[in-house]
C-alpha cells in the first residue's frame, strides 16, 4: 500500500485528493495531513481519514486544534510543520497555495520521495533551487496541474522528448474570453471567480480569468520539461477537453483528452507509473461534441505575453511573476488583476524583484537544454 502525505488538504486539490484515495482505499493510505489555518476542516478530515500526523502552519491555532484531534494523532505546528509531515510518506501531494508550498517541495525531493506537485510557484519562483534536488536518488516529480500532467502523459506515450518539436498548452479562455480591453475595465471579482469549466480555488480562478495562470504555466512547462520558450505554444480551447499536446519531429501530435476533472491528474500522480482503476474524467465518444481552438487575445490579456518575456529574460523576472497574483479571497480587487487591463498590473508583475525592465532576446542564454524527465531505471 502506498502511503500519502496530503499538504494543503483543506483546499481544492486536497479535498479532491481525499475523494481519489477513498475511491481505491486498498491502494493508498493517508498518513499525514497539513493546512495553513483551517483547523475546523482539518479536524473533520482527521476524523475522516485517521492520519498518523497532522500539521498546522499557524501556531496561534495549534492549541485549539490539539483539543479537536483524536487521541494518538501527532500534531506539528509552525512554518516548517508541513514540510516535516511531507516526508513521512511514500508520496506527498503539494496542494499548498503560493510561495508557502516551496518548503514542502524542497523537503520531499531532498528526501528522495515522489512529489505530486500542484504548487506551481515552487518551480516558477525557485526553479534553480528545485532543479538539482530532482536528481536526488529516489526523487520523482509528477505534475498535478492538468496541462502539465497531460504533457507528462504525452511524452510518456511518445517515448520521451528525444524527438519533441513543440509543446502546446491549452487554455479555456476563462470567464472573460472574447472581451476587449475596454470591456475588461469594469469586470468584478465575482465575475472573475465564475470559471466556465473548472472548479478551482479562488487564486487560480482569478489568475485564469486574466490568463496570468496560463503565463505561469508556460514558465512551469519550461522548468518541468526543459522546453525552450520558442517551442511552447498556447491556444484557447473553451471546452477544456484537450488538456495539452506534444508535437514531434515527424509532425505527429499526441494529445491528452478527458472531461475537466482534477481527480484524474491527482490520481495519475498518486499511482504513477501505474494507473488508477477509477475512470475520473472519462469521455463517452458516442455523444457528439465539438472541439474548438483559437489563438489567445494577447492584446486584451497581456499577462500571457508578459510571462513569456519574463521567462526568456530569466533571473529575477520569472520569480516575481507570481507575486502580483497572490491575494486573499476577501480582497475587493486581487492585486489589480481584476479590471485586468491596468498597466500597473503588468508593470508591477514585471519589475517586482528587479527594479527595471529588460528587453528579452529571442532565445535567452538562461534556457536549459531538454532535461531527462523519465524516471531513472
Amino acid at each position: 500500500m502506498t502511503t500519502v502525505a496530503l499538504l494543503g488538504s483543506t483546499g481544492s486539490i486536497g479535498t479532491q485528493a481525499i475523494e481519489v484515495i477513498e475511491a481505491e482505499p486498498d491502494r493508498f493510505d493517508i498518513v499525514a495531513l497539513g493546512a495553513n489555518s483551517s483547523i475546523e476542516q482539518l479536524a473533520e478530515q482527521t476524523e475522516r481519514v485517521r492520519p498518523h500526523v497532522v500539521a498546522i502552519a499557524d501556531t496561534t491555532r495549534a492549541a485549539e486544534l490539539k483539543e479537536m484531534l483524536p487521541s494518538g494523532v501527532e500534531l506539528l505546528s509552525g512554518p516548517e510543520a508541513m514540510a516535516e509531515a511531507a516526508v513521512r510518506a511514500d508520496v506527498a501531494i503539494n496542494g499548498v497555495v503560493g510561495f508557502a508550498g516551496l518548503p514542502v517541495t524542497l523537503a520531499v525531493l531532498a528526501a528522495g520521495r515522489r512529489l505530486a506537485l500542484a504548487n506551481k510557484e515552487s518551480l516558477i519562483a525557485a526553479g534553480p533551487v528545485v532543479r538539482p534536488l530532482r536528481d536526488t536518488p529516489g526523487a520523482e516529480l509528477v505534475p498535478v496541474d492538468s496541462e502539465h500532467c497531460a504533457i507528462h502523459m504525452c511524452l510518456r506515450a511518445g517515448e520521451g522528448d528525444r524527438h519533441l518539436r513543440e509543446v502546446v498548452l491549452t487554455a479555456s479562455g476563462g470567464p472573460f474570453r472574447g472581451r476587449s480591453r475596454q470591456e475588461l475595465e469594469d469586470v468584478t471579482v465575482e465575475q472573475a471567480l465564475t470559471h466556465p469549466t473548472w472548479s478551482m480555488g479562488p487564486k487560480i480562478t482569478v489568475d485564469s480569468s486574466t490568463l496570468m495562470n496560463k503565463g505561469l504555466e508556460v514558465i512551469e512547462a519550461h522548468e518541468l520539461f526543459g522546453v525552450s520558450y520558442d517551442d511552447i505554444e498556447v491556444v484557447v480551447h473553451p471546452q477544456s477537453i484537450v488538456h495539452s499536446m506534444a508535437t514531434f519531429s515527424d509532425g505527429a501530435t499526441i494529445a491528452q483528452l478527458s472531461l475537466p476533472d482534477m481527480r484524474l491528474p491527482i490520481g495519475y500522480a498518486l499511482a504513477y507509473p501505474d494507473r488508477m482503476d477509477t475512470p475520473f474524467g472519462a469521455i463517452d465518444f458516442t455523444d457528439a461534441f465539438t472541439l474548438e481552438f483559437e489563438p489567445p487575445d494577447r492584446d486584451s490579456f497581456r499577462c500571457l505575453g508578459l510571462a513569456f518575456e519574463a521567462g526568456r529574460v530569466g533571473g529575477p523576472p520569472p520569480h516575481g511573476c507570481p507575486a502580483p497574483t497572490k491575494w486573499s479571497s476577501t480582497d475587493s480587487s486581487p492585486a489589480g488583476c481584476v479590471g485586468s487591463t491596468s498597466r500597473r498590473s503588468w508593470n508591477r508583475c514585471w519589475i517586482v524583484g528587479t527594479g527595471r525592465v529588460r528587453s528579452p532576446s529571442k532565445r535567452s542564454s538562461t534556457q536549459t537544454g531538454r532535461r531527462a524527465w523519465l524516471p531513472r531505471s
